[in-house]
C-alpha cells in the first residue's frame, strides 16, 4: 500500500506520547524494532496488517495514523461542526488582556469571514485563511517550542521554520487574495463605518479597536524612522 508522507512522523510522534522506547513499541506490535525505525523514519513502508495493528495499539483511526485528518476518532472536520470559541460558555483563562486580544480578533475574523463569503469568491476565502493559517501557526509553534514541546509534531522541520518560510507563505497568500479580489466581477458588499454599524452592531468596535490599534502600531515605527533619519 502508498503511504502518505505524513505517516512516519505521526507513527514516531504517537509512540513519545505513549512514552515507550522503540524496542517496546515494536515488541508489542510484532515486528523487530530495525522495522519500526525503517517505518518510523519512512524508510520502508508498511502493509496494511500493520497499520490496523498501529491504530488498535494508539486508539486511532486509520484516516488519523495516514494524516488525512485531524481527528483521532477519524471524524472529517467539516464547518458545521466546530465551536466558535466565542460562543463557549467557559471564559477564557488568562488575564484581562488575553480575554480582550481574543474578543477583538475573534469578532473582527468573523465580520471579514461574512464579507468574504458574500463576494462568493471561494479563492479570497481560501488565501485569507491561508494568511491567517499561517500566522497563528508561527506564534503557536513558537509557544510550543518554548513550552518544551516536542516539534516532530509539526511537518515543517526546526530549520526550514527558523528560515521564516511561513511569512514568505504569508506574502503569496496575501498576493493571492489581492488578485482574487481584484478579479471578482460581482457586487462587493458594503464595508463603510456605518454599515458594518448597522449590520454587525457590537462586533463593529472590535473591528475599529484593531484598525485603531493596528494604525497607532504603524504611524510609532513611522516616527522613529523619522526619528532616525534626521
Amino acid at each position: 500500500m502508498s503511504i502518505n508522507t505524513n505517516f512516519s512522523r505521526i507513527l514516531s510522534l504517537l509512540r513519545q506520547e505513549k512514552g515507550i522506547s522503540q524496542r517496546k513499541a515494536a515488541a508489542e506490535l510484532g515486528i523487530s524494532q530495525a522495522l519500526l525505525s525503517h517505518y518510523e523514519n519512512g524508510i520502508r513502508e508498511p502493509g496494511l496488517n500493520f497499520v490496523t495493528k498501529a491504530c488498535d495499539y494508539y486508539h486511532v483511526s486509520a484516516d488519523y495514523l495516514l494524516g488525512r485528518t485531524l481527528s483521532r476518532d477519524g471524524a472529517m472536520i467539516e464547518a458545521g461542526g466546530l465551536v466558535d470559541a466565542s460562543e463557549e460558555a467557559e471564559s477564557l483563562k488568562g488575564n484581562i488582556m488575553a480575554k480582550l486580544q481574543k474578543k477583538l480578533l475573534v469578532n473582527t475574523t468573523t465580520v471579514l469571514f461574512d464579507l468574504l463569503g458574500q463576494t462568493g469568491s471561494k479563492e479570497a476565502v481560501g488565501e485569507a485563511g491561508a494568511y491567517l493559517s499561517s500566522a497563528l501557526y508561527q506564534l503557536f509553534r513558537q509557544l510550543y517550542r518554548c513550552a518544551g514541546g516536542n516539534e516532530s509534531y509539526f511537518s515543517t522541520d526546526m530549520q526550514t521554520f527558523d528560515l521564516d518560510v511561513l511569512n514568505a507563505d504569508m506574502t503569496l497568500a496575501k498576493i493571492r487574495y489581492a488578485r482574487a479580489l481584484e478579479e471578482y466581477k460581482g457586487e462587493y458588499p458594503a464595508v463603510d463605518a456605518q454599515s458594518l454599524a448597522a449590520t454587525y452592531h457590537g462586533m463593529a468596535q472590535a473591528v475599529a479597536q484593531v484598525f485603531h490599534n493596528t494604525d497607532s502600531r504603524v504611524q510609532e515605527l513611522d516616527r522613529l524612522e523619522q526619528k532616525g533619519s534626521n
